[in-house]
């Protein structure tokens, strides 16, 4: 399209938006003192584009076979520095009618970063009570922990950690079935949401570590 086309076209003749989050979201006025969520101005966001390689660099120099930590754990830390910087792809929201944009930056949905966590956990949280759990029925939490020794193994052996989950759930179901019978609910039914913490509040994977210092 060349310069006089774009100069002469207005707003009304914009193409519709062709999704949004709810109906109307992306042409909402801003709301006051509304600014773009900056990452890279964080404290987190700094000490780990400071030194992520000599992060890397010391695991694989404390690797027998010299490849440090796995792969998923490098490729997560540098999908973290790239969410919500502008520089590294966004989304251009436009409504058609008043004209109004804003510059979307793209998120990393990684497991690393605190604000695509937060958005998830919020968003999950959303869909159990609005679509998932009964109302008026009492819920009761339960915690696993495991030791030090197998928290290591539980973190990259996928296989390792669905049957300890397995077996977790199926002991606790038991218990449940048995509670009810006593209580005389005779074919009483059960079921869980669980949720897998992998990292404590520093990052650390829950106390365990890959290499000695």
């Amino acid at each position: 399209m060349d310069a006089a086309a774009t100069a002469g076209r207005t707003p009304a003749l914009l193409p519709a938006l062709v999704y949004e989050r709810e109906p109307g979201a992306a042409s909402r006025p801003l709301p006051a003192g509304y600014r773009r969520r900056e990452p890279e101005n964080t404290v987190l966001h700094a000490v780990v584009r400071e030194h992520l390689e000599t992060f890397l660099a010391e695991a694989r120099a404390h690797s027998e076979s010299g490849a440090g930590y796995p792969a998923f754990v490098e490729h997560e830390f540098r999908k973290y520095l790239n969410c919500g910087v502008i520089s590294r792809g966004f989304a251009r929201l436009r409504c058609p009618e008043c004209g109004a944009e804003r510059l979307l930056a793209f998120s990393c949905k990684g497991r690393l970063c605190p604000a695509c966590w937060g958005r998830r956990m919020a968003d999950t949280a959303a869909h159990l009570v609005d679509r998932v759990l009964p109302v008026n029925v009492p819920y009761r939490q339960f915690v696993l922990t495991f030791p030090w020794p197998l928290r290591l193994p539980l973190a990259i052996d996928h296989t390792l950690l669905s049957a300890c989950l397995r077996t977790f759930l199926r002991t606790l179901f038991a218990f449940q079935r048995r509670r009810g019978r006593a209580l005389g609910i005779p074919d009483g039914q059960t079921g869980a949401v669980t949720f897998i913490q992998r990292f404590g509040g520093s990052l650390n994977l829950n106390g365990a570590s890959y290499y000695p210092p």
